[in-house]
């Protein structure tokens, strides 16, 4: 049985898609969500996400690589996105369900 050399380059192809896509796994755009991040969460979570900024450290924020968000699930950070918490207003009309979505998805790349 001989094979064909174009079904040995499916299973990569196939591998290489789904790695290049934004936020592979995350439902969201991570690059979208950067965007929304930058322009609305920024300000309080800071840039790198430590939440190091005044108003960060005034509402003690929890940073973003701390083990308690890490360990939170994508749908548990985007009902907080969506919904807020505390004092955390809610984005889910500002944002969209997709906004909210990138916004996570970027969190998850500030490990």
């Amino acid at each position: 049985m001989t094979t064909n050399p174009r079904w040995l380059a499916l299973p990569a192809l196939a591998c290489f898609a789904f790695l290049a896509t934004p936020a592979f796994g995350q439902g969201g755009n991570a690059t979208e969500g950067a965007k929304l991040y930058k322009a609305n969460c920024a300000a309080c979570h800071g840039a790198d996400g430590t939440a190091q900024t005044a108003m960060g450290k005034r509402l003690n924020i929890k940073s973003f690589k701390s083990p308690e968000v890490q360990g939170m699930t994508d749908a548990q950070l985007e009902e907080i996105v969506a919904k807020g918490k505390g004092k955390m207003p809610a984005y889910e009309k500002k944002l969209g369900a997709s906004g909210v979505k990138d916004v996570v998805a970027y969190i998850r790349t500030l490990k």
